[in-house]
């Protein structure tokens, strides 16, 4: 069995509810005022916050120690991707050991939701979310990272070693 309340007269004014807002609202301004050393404000462009270490920021694609990219081009990355913004074009490697490796990898940043599948998905340590967040340009055509900027940017100094070594995977037969 279900009660229905009729709504008080007081309760149809809507002045009461704006006033109680507007009353917490000159409160906490007020509290904040009066004790501003209390108060969490960075300063930003001078001052910016730390991080941990697990934040996830922009995407990094990493490099072997020769300084070649460790991606195999395998597209696990872009088939785990829920907003489907990594593209992937593959061709035949000059080696005969390394079976292919991505000519071009394009990430469209306005359209990642930095979740972290891509990072999760890869087995070879390829891609990487960074520390790094902040993303700032001009234009929409500057949030389409390829492989220069994922891998070789100025702020990875030439490129992010990846975990994976080479040589211990050739002992275990990977």
């Amino acid at each position: 069995m279900s009660v229905v309340k009729r709504p008080s007269p007081k309760a149809k004014w809507y002045i009461p509810g704006i006033l109680t807002g507007l009353k917490i609202t000159i409160k906490h301004m007020l509290f904040n005022l009066a004790s501003r050393k209390d108060m969490i404000t960075v300063q930003y462009p001078e001052e910016k916050f730390q991080y941990s270490d697990r934040f996830k920021g922009n995407h990094i694609l990493t490099v072997k120690k020769d300084g070649s990219l460790r991606c195999t081009a395998c597209m696990l990355c872009a088939t785990h991707c829920p907003a489907e913004c990594i593209s992937i074009t593959a061709a035949e490697h000059d080696d005969p050991e390394v079976e292919k490796y991505p000519i071009s990898y394009e990430i469209d940043i306005l359209r990642c939701v930095f979740c972290g599948y891509c990072e999760e998905a890869c087995p070879v340590d390829a891609i990487r979310m960074g520390p790094e967040h902040q993303t700032a340009a001009p234009a929409g055509d500057n949030f389409i990272y390829d492989i220069t900027k994922l891998a070789y940017r100025a702020e990875n100094k030439g490129g992010v070693l990846s975990k994976v070594d080479d040589q211990e995977r050739h002992k275990r037969g990977l």
